[in-house]
């Protein structure tokens, strides 16, 4: 069951201790997305404490738990009841946590289809910068009205307080589903995956790569067998062994892909989201393409920030700093996009709100907050 009361008071303590002597506490829970984000400062904030189940109803769909809780934890609980976390959230290396899920906001290979992170957080408890324990949402979609504050914190990255409990929507896993893989280039590759989005095909992820010259687009399908079935035949293609398939899509979930760990230690990886109808990038190398056409990831040397940054305007999207090599003063470059005026007042005066001491992993969004 998850901590009980006397954890979050203490919790709650520590917040006001900081805030009443101007120290920063850096939110932690297993680690595993410490590269992603500004900076890591202040003192650390364990999550471990806040795990375990408060609720689960297979029947309703809906299951609560710490934000402390491992993720695999969670994940083998539903699966035993046939139910997942359709937006598949990376684990990484380390030992993934719900709230660490949450808070920054990531999603997998089927973003494009299932939807993201926010679109299944129902509700959630958090302790704000003031020491107080706040709850926001319910457990059903009906309660979620007016400002929906629960979803606010998705990809807050912890700077607006410390989520102690979250309500996850989840849904039945698919009773099938199959990979397709063609050889073609990127262009070709990005015009089937617009093309087949405009029809009624059982579409769950994609990524295209190049290796050696040869670019492959792999194309996972999803739901009943007879849609599943008949699109395999509409597509073509050659169709993979499943178990290897789903070796293949957990190692695009989690980044461990050949692409990705043939990234040079002198190079950075960067994430450029755009809209999926954009067409192939000028981009210093080949990207590999997920989300549809959504996602391009891309392995750059230093230097080569703006150029990326522009294509990405250019193209409707915005482009982030996903892991920095540490090298050629990357490890100090901004990893988000500078938001624009009004954007980036609501972020300030929500900081202030939820902050006012300014405590919660100082610098983790921003160099100046």
């Amino acid at each position: 069951m998850f901590a009980d009361i006397d954890v979050t008071g203490a919790l709650a303590e520590r917040v006001r201790t900081a805030a009443a002597g101007d120290t920063s506490l850096r939110i932690r829970g297993g680690g595993s997305k410490d590269f992603y984000g500004q900076s890591l400062q202040g003192e650390l904030l364990d999550t471990a404490a806040l795990a375990g189940v408060s609720s689960y109803e297979p029947s309703e769909l809906v299951v609560t738990v710490g934000a402390g809780t491992r993720l695999a934890e969670l994940e083998a609980l539903l699966a035993a009841q046939g139910q997942c976390l359709p937006f598949e959230p990376p684990h990484f290396a380390g030992v993934a946590t719900v709230g660490g899920m949450v808070a920054s906001g990531l999603s997998g290979p089927a973003r494009a289809s299932a939807g993201a992170v926010r679109d299944y957080v129902l509700g959630l408890k958090l302790i704000n910068g003031r020491g107080e324990l706040l709850t926001f949402g319910g457990q059903v979609m009906k309660n979620v009205a007016g400002y929906d504050v629960s979803r606010l914190m998705v990809g807050a990255m912890g700077t607006l307080g410390l989520i102690t409990e979250v309500s996850l929507k989840v849904l039945p896993m698919a009773p099938m589903e199959a990979t397709l893989s063609f050889e073609c280039n990127q262009a070709q590759a990005l015009d089937w995956l617009n093309a087949w989005g405009g029809r009624p095909l059982p579409l769950n992820a994609s990524y295209w790569v190049e290796d050696a010259g040869v670019g492959t687009l792999c194309l996972r399908l999803r739901g009943a067998q007879a849609a599943v079935e008949a699109a395999c035949k509409t597509l073509g293609g050659v169709r993979k062994d499943g178990a290897q398939a789903s070796v293949d899509w957990q190692a695009c979930r989690n980044q461990q892909l050949p692409w990705f760990r043939q990234r040079r230690d002198t190079q950075d990886l960067w994430r450029l989201s755009v809209p999926q109808t954009a067409p192939v990038l000028d981009l210093p190398e080949s990207p590999l393409v997920e989300w549809h056409g959504g996602q391009r990831w891309v392995r750059a040397d230093a230097g080569q920030e703006q150029q990326l940054r522009d294509v990405a305007a250019r193209a409707g999207g915005h482009a982030t700093l996903f892991i920095a090599c540490g090298a050629g003063g990357t490890a100090a470059m901004a990893r988000f996009d500078a938001l624009k005026s009004p954007l980036d007042r609501i972020h300030r005066e929500l900081k202030r709100e939820f902050d006012p001491a300014g405590i919660f992993n100082r610098g983790r969004m921003s160099a100046d907050w």
